[in-house]
């Protein structure tokens, strides 16, 4: 058996582009779809001044893989990993330093749902916030529309200043516009991605052209919140990562929704959607995609990252925990409990 592998973050980078990370995310949804993987709903413990501590996994059996993903969200930073493990025997195959992975599967499962639901003529995009995950964002749809322009905003100028400079920088295909505020740079656009840290909506309905497709995927607790209720109104597919997920930690959803299981039901899986194969309906007014973030996209990835990883000798093995014997380990166990009673 093959020593598990240790993946940096510079490995990440070398292994995977943004479009390869599109179809691995996509080839894991048609798992999903197919009733091959599973979701371990997230869960999330809060403390201090808004810090969070997150963790999410993901079975995929058949695959051989099952795994999850911690991370501490803090003012400081975050230093998130994933672990891969045998799903027939336990045993560790890989550790992923799982920054990059994140920053990938936040912006490649926008880019699979843009690929779906945005209209096919669709080129150019809003992009409202611009923080560590905008650029995987723009990168994403860029992936998969011909983007004419990127329009960027940003309520911090000098953020705002530094993030056109690194798309410029980039080198992509397109023009790069400043806007002053969010209601100049949705104007008329066809697709818009939101990824802030917003606690109030400030995107509303009457902000968004008809024919237009948004990504929502910044607010993933519930104290954080990126649209108005008015943008369901107009919405004609609504989908998203993980319905259990936005059913419990989505603000927008749960206010929108409520208990009420038939109006549920017009939330789609994305999942659903690449089974299907189904294109965006004609004359749909408005389209919406909430992530959450889920343990299905960071394996997807991961096992990806992992298969190329072996194929090119790229990675760290390392010695991994010894697996105990469930009947020694609770013999043990045992023996431990009459040792404490002497």
């Amino acid at each position: 058996m093959s020593a598990p592998l240790w993946l940096s973050e510079a490995d990440v980078v070398v292994l995977m582009d943004m479009g390869e990370a599109i179809d691995a995310l996509e080839k894991g949804l048609a798992a999903e779809a197919r009733g091959e993987a599973e979701n371990m709903v997230k869960t999330h413990a809060t403390w201090g001044e808004g810090d969070t501590l997150h963790a999410i996994g993901a079975t995929f059996p058949q695959a051989g893989f099952v795994g999850t993903k911690t991370w501490a969200h803090t003012e400081g930073g975050a230093s998130p990993l994933l672990v891969l493990f045998d799903s027939h025997n336990g045993a560790v195959k890989a550790i992923i330093e799982a920054f990059a992975l994140g920053q990938m599967r936040t912006g490649a499962i926008s880019g699979v749902a843009t690929r779906w639901l945005a209209a096919e003529d669709a080129d150019e995009l809003a992009i409202i916030g611009t923080g560590k995950q905008a650029i995987t964002q723009v990168a994403a749809v860029a992936a998969v529309r011909p983007l004419k322009n990127v329009r960027v905003f940003s309520p911090n100028s000098e953020h705002r200043a530094a993030f056109i400079g690194k798309l410029r920088a980039e080198g992509f295909d397109f023009a790069v516009t400043e806007t002053k505020s969010a209601e100049e740079a949705t104007k008329g656009a066809p697709i818009v991605t939101l990824v802030t840290r917003a606690t109030r909506p400030f995107l509303r309905a009457d902000m968004l052209a008809r024919g237009a497709h948004v990504n929502a995927v910044g607010a993933i607790v519930p104290s954080r919140v990126e649209f108005a209720q008015d943008v369901f109104s107009r919405c004609g597919r609504v989908a998203v990562d993980s319905v259990a997920q936005v059913q419990k930690l989505s603000r927008e959803f749960m206010d929108y929704f409520g208990a009420d299981k038939a109006r549920w039901a017009q939330v789609l899986p994305l999942s659903q959607l690449v089974a299907r194969g189904e294109p965006r309906p004609a004359n749909t007014d408005l389209t919406l995609f909430k992530a959450m973030g889920m343990g299905i996209s960071d394996l997807s990835l991961g096992i990806e990252l992992y298969n190329k990883a072996r194929a090119r000798g790229v990675g760290r093995s390392f010695v991994s925990p010894t697996r105990v014997n469930p009947r020694l380990q609770a013999k043990t166990s045992v023996e431990r409990l009459r040792n404490a009673r002497r």
